[in-house]
């Protein structure tokens, strides 16, 4: 049977674009399949929405031909304060200070607004005729079989392809069509996602102060402006959600603190629930789950997408070596390469997420005390604060070739 594309993605939003390109790269045809209207996309109003990008993610989107294009609207991070204490009351007197003088590459990462990377994603994609994108289309039905799979649209077209790959998020249609169940909890958290202004400079620093209801992450962007990611309980944060914009910044006021003077308000503010999910498996016959549709994390390390871009790197790697070898690249043996080369990472991140927001996230005075030691002896001792510094930008583990910034 004739194929459309060797490669069917379905989700086009960050990671499937970034797939699509680091696979064209590679020799191989591709189909986006996107369930939004391109306009949407292309949108370039400002809508409060930026990513920390690690050190190794931006040299992922260099191999691919992307960062150039977005470098000189980032904002480098340059220093990482973490610390613990209560709304209204101020840090602890132990805290965790990152400063990237203490590694040789640079900048630990960089923060973008999700509007640059949107677009950038569609021009790229646009110019390159190994990518085709359909817009405005949802899959309904996946059948693989032993040469390839064939996905039904709502539209009622069908496409063949050799491999589908599922980047459509927590509640992948791609992973439940392929029978793959997930594992996960809730955590009775909300994340309440905006930008602000404020008065003072932040100098480049990233700040994650730990409060008993949950993490508020103070993230620099260009300018004097900060991207914000807070965590409250549910209730407290529909109350905050629900109230006018003047509310919005008199409940994180206190929380904020006046380190950087008057704050406001900019672009839209959005929320989500926190919960943790697991795909139970990445592959099944000529399927493979990437981002959140394999694995969805708490943000309090900023490292959601930085997960996901690991897997492109690692997918596309595993596809485009075993296409240069003339191997089949759906078989289930190929694509297992993929899942054992992510599991573990994934794995891990989403322990140390999980274990990470429980700990923090309460008032108990003896793990309060523990925590806050604890940070105090890492601070103290130059070479833990290099590791944990160099996990930040991305440059330990198992990386991908495009991780290093390398092409294929």
């Amino acid at each position: 049977m004739a194929f459309d594309s060797d490669i069917l993605i379905v989700g086009g939003g960050l990671n499937g674009p970034a797939l699509a390109l680091a696979l064209a790269q590679g020799g191989l045809s591709v189909t986006v399949i996107d369930a939004l209207p391109k306009d949407t996309r292309a949108e370039d109003r400002f809508d409060g929405r930026s990513y920390a990008l690690a050190l190794a993610s931006t040299r992922l989107l260099q191999a691919i031909g992307l960062w150039n294009e977005v470098h000189a609207r980032s904002q480098p991070i340059l220093e990482i304060v973490a610390s613990d204490g209560r709304a209204g009351e101020g840090p602890a007197p132990f805290f965790l200070d990152f400063h990237h003088g203490e590694i040789e590459e640079g900048p630990m990462g960089y923060m973008l607004e999700d509007r640059y990377l949107r677009r950038a994603f569609l021009d790229a994609m646009a110019a390159d005729p190994r990518i085709t994108t359909l817009s405005e289309e949802t899959v309904v039905a996946q059948a693989p079989d032993a040469t390839g799979v064939t996905v039904t649209l709502a539209s009622g077209k069908t496409l063949r392809g050799r491999v589908l790959v599922g980047c459509d998020g927590r509640r992948s249609g791609t992973a439940m069509r392929a029978g793959i169940r997930r594992t996960g909890w809730d955590y009775g958290q909300t994340a309440l996602v905006c930008a602000i202004a404020h008065e003072k400079p932040h100098n480049g620093a990233a700040h994650q102060f730990f409060m008993p209801e949950g993490p508020l992450a103070i993230l620099p962007l260009p300018g004097n402006r900060s991207s914000i990611v807070w965590s409250e309980t549910h209730a407290n944060a529909a109350a905050i959600e629900a109230i006018d914009a003047e509310g919005y910044l008199a409940a994180l006021r206190p929380r904020f603190g006046d380190f950087m003077g008057e704050i406001a308000l900019e672009g839209d503010r959005f929320s989500y629930p926190l919960n943790l999910t697991i795909a139970n498996a990445f592959v099944a016959p000529r399927v493979a789950l990437l981002g959140d549709a394999a694995h969805g994390v708490h943000p309090i390390a900023g490292q959601g997408l930085n997960l996901g871009l690991r897997d492109v790197g690692a997918l596309a790697e595993t596809l485009v070596g075993a296409r240069r070898r003339g191997e089949d690249i759906g078989a289930i043996d190929v694509l297992e390469r993929y899942q054992v080369w992510r599991r573990f990472d994934t794995a891990v991140m989403a322990i140390g997420t999980d274990a990470f927001n429980r700990l923090f996230s309460n008032d108990n005075p003896v793990l309060r005390m523990g925590r806050d030691l604890g940070m105090g002896v890492v601070n103290a001792l130059p070479g833990l604060r290099r590791r944990f510094i160099r996990e930040a930008a991305g440059l330990t583990g198992d990386l991908p070739r495009l991780m290093t910034g390398r092409p294929l």
